[in-house]
């Protein structure tokens, strides 16, 4: 098959919360999405709300999405591409930032690939490299985690492994929280980590309500901060 009569699979970045969004994304964002009638999406209620304001004129009965998420059979996922071998195109969008970057949309890429389907991904906000950018640690040599042991001693070992990477590796190690833990974790890690190691939380990212703080353990202890159910980001650095 030719492949310029093969659609492209268009990574579309979400926004991290309720920001404007020609703010945030380039236009490229705005003309791909008025451009596509196909969706991949971890939401649909999410995704239709996020075409709807970024393209307000958008007919949303025109709209063909399908669901990637944990209850999709994987055994349906590689009729999603059907539409690229019919000359169209496709839009892939996460719930919030980058689609593929800790989020679901990556089995889809990687098939794509499979397929001789050309990726293309779009600008925008990612909530993981906005915090590494604000924090002050090491942007040449960094990690990312996911989330963390939900079990009290695991979550223990994990902080203390992850803090031994980072001075062994001089490698920033970030990671992320179900905003509902985000509390408890913050007080693991200032009692966990050594004094001297750094921590920087990120929350808000991108909003205006956006908080980036960036001290040692030992000073975290003296100030007064909650992070409650905001989403936020976990960076730590050992030097």
């Amino acid at each position: 098959m030719n492949i310029d009569n093969i659609g492209a699979i268009y990574m579309i970045p979400n926004l991290l919360g309720d920001s404007a969004p020609l703010e945030v994304l380039p236009i490229s964002v705005k003309k791909n999405i008025e451009s596509l009638t196909y969706f991949i999406c971890e939401n649909e209620k999410v995704a239709r709300a996020f075409i709807k304001k970024i393209a307000p004129n958008k007919s949303q009965q025109n709209l063909k999405i399908v669901l990637l998420n944990k209850f999709t059979d994987p055994l349906e996922v590689e009729s999603f591409l059907a539409p690229c071998f019919e000359g169209e195109s496709i839009g892939l969008i996460s719930d919030a930032g980058c689609p593929a970057i800790a989020d679901p949309g990556a089995i889809i890429v990687a098939m794509a690939h499979k397929k001789g389907i050309v990726v293309k991904p779009l600008v925008g906000p990612s909530s993981i490299l906005l915090a590494l950018m604000g924090s002050g640690m090491n942007g040449q040599n960094f990690a990312f985690n996911g989330y963390l042991p939900i079990d009290k001693q695991e979550r223990k070992k994990a902080i203390k492994g992850l803090e031994k990477k980072s001075f062994e590796l001089q490698q920033t190690q970030i990671f992320m929280e179900t905003p509902y833990r985000n509390d408890a974790i913050m007080s693991d890690l200032i009692k966990i980590l050594h004094p001297s190691t750094r921590l920087c939380i990120a929350c808000d990212l991108s909003l205006k309500s956006e908080t980036i703080r960036t001290h040692t353990a030992e000073e975290w202890k003296s100030r007064t901060f909650s992070i409650q159910k905001r989403p936020a980001i976990f960076l730590i650095q050992k030097d």
